[in-house]
């Protein structure tokens, strides 16, 4: 079909820019794509990994496809412990926003579950956070807030049934 075209290394900087960029315009797609070719070039490019989960995770709506696998990926590759709690976070954080959105019946236990492991992945980044970094405090509150703003964002209900003894 077509063969991509590679990126000069030396353009690195300006294409990770243009990501930011195409984030703004609301066209992750675009974003994503420069990411992968950033990654081509440089596999474990950081910065190019961290762009690569936003723009993945902006793209959580009615379907996620294989984005949540990806980011997911794409967080296990990042080298820094704060880093990697962190983004594993937001990708939590999104996805339980993206089930929320959906109005389905479960949207509130299923939101509710991704908030939660959201929060844990928040707790667990504050143990590594770089003095003066409170991202991810802020994160974990804006979690929090959310749930407490909802009333139907709650734990799952077990049902019980009554079994009627002859």
């Amino acid at each position: 079909m077509f063969e991509l075209k590679a990126l000069h290394q030396d353009a690195i900087p300006k294409a990770l820019e243009r990501v930011e960029r195409y984030r703004l315009l609301n066209e992750p797609e675009a974003a994503e794509s420069i990411c992968r070719d950033v990654l081509v070039l440089d596999p474990d490019h950081q910065q190019a990994l961290v762009r690569l989960i936003l723009s993945l995770t902006d793209q959580f709506g009615d379907s996620m496809g294989s984005n949540f696998n990806d980011a997911r990926d794409a967080a296990s590759r990042l080298t820094s412990s704060y880093d990697k709690e962190y983004y594993s976070g937001i990708i939590c954080e999104r996805r339980a926003k993206a089930h929320y959105a959906r109005l389905t019946p479960t949207r509130g236990s299923v939101a509710y579950h991704w908030l939660c492991d959201a929060m844990e992945h928040y707790e667990d980044a504050e143990q590594h956070s770089p003095e003066g970094d409170d991202d991810a405090i802020l994160r974990w509150n804006t979690c929090a807030r959310m749930i407490m703003a909802n009333s139907d964002i709650e734990p799952e209900e077990l049902e019980t049934s009554s079994i009627e003894l002859e």
